[in-house]
């Protein structure tokens, strides 16, 4: 019996979580067609990719990319990014066929998400804001989850193209609803952040040895993501990005703005919002956000 072939796929935007998320697409067996802003990068992707015989391509413009396709996936950086691929000149309103579904996986106000919706509908097509959580790591190994807003028809229709991508996919509700899922973990992962950083200094001020302390931790109720992941990392001085500084502070500029419009206090996310600030202003917003230990090594005196 033959095996029933993939839809083909388009993939827009191919930055630090991009590039691998299309990868793991094109390893599932997707035909792809990929595109980015930067000149020659699809092109350079897209070789890559193809290598073993993979249906891969490069594209000029989404709309290009989105020609013939049942799926568009997209990782971009903001809103008016996401604006502009879906329903600027070139984007993907203008490629795609009635019936096609957009997936959106940047982090973007609920807003903005909605009237992106909305565009794209008026078109027939589907949209689907799809925020990620993972990270570099996540996006490579494939074990990304997803909080989705959309309609739950075609969610269901694009279970297996969330499935090559992640480990964990959840439909939370209409459009926006995913964007808010994001919202909620970016708190939590922002205060964990705050959290790890304090404790650190603290051990590193009182003498403590950090590599046998840090594996207590990790063993015990303390445990967390960004203990484990994070810790480590401001143990070993690595402040390079998985996700660099400057993306979470525009994340944080996301929850803060809906927490303000629902009325929700979050006294410990503005706290972590202003507390990166500080590392912007010595022009470290490109830094991982693990870099928020040398604020706190600041107010306690130095290292």
């Amino acid at each position: 019996m033959m095996t029933p072939s993939l839809p083909r796929l388009a993939f827009v935007g191919l930055g630090t979580m991009g590039r691998p998320m299309a990868a793991n697409l094109a390893r599932a067996g997707f035909p792809l067609a990929v595109t980015t802003r930067t000149p020659g990068k699809a092109a350079a992707v897209a070789k890559e990719l193809a290598e073993g015989g993979r249906d891969v391509r490069a594209a000029a413009t989404p709309a290009e990319a989105a020609r013939g396709a049942a799926f568009v996936v997209s990782c971009v950086p903001d809103a008016p990014e996401v604006e502009g691929v879906h329903l600027g000149a070139g984007g993907t309103a203008e490629g795609a066929s009635p019936g096609a579904v957009v997936i959106d996986s940047s982090t973007i106000d609920a807003a903005r998400a909605r009237a992106v919706a909305s565009g794209l509908a008026a078109k027939g097509i589907a949209f689907l804001d799809a925020p990620v959580s993972g990270g570099q790591k996540g996006a490579v190994e494939g074990t990304l989850t997803f909080f989705v807003g959309g309609d739950a028809a075609a969610f269901e229709k694009a279970r297996p193209v969330f499935e090559a991508m992640g480990k964990r996919t959840t439909h939370l509700g209409p459009s926006g609803a995913g964007q808010l899922g994001k919202a909620v973990n970016q708190i939590l992962v922002a205060n964990n952040l705050m959290a790890v950083s304090e404790a650190l200094a603290f051990a590193a001020k009182s003498s403590l040895p950090l590599e046998p302390l840090h594996e207590a931790l990790v063993g015990g109720a303390a445990r967390s993501w960004a203990l484990e992941v994070l810790g480590r990392k401001m143990i070993d001085r690595d402040f390079k990005p998985a996700f660099a500084v400057k993306h979470q502070q525009k994340d944080l500029a996301i929850v803060l703005r809906n927490a303000r419009e629902a009325g929700v206090p979050l006294p410990g996310a503005a706290l972590v919002h202003q507390l990166l600030a500080a590392l912007e202003a010595e022009g470290r917003g490109e830094d991982g956000t693990q870099a928020l230990l040398t604020v706190y090594e600041k107010l306690s005196g130095g290292r």
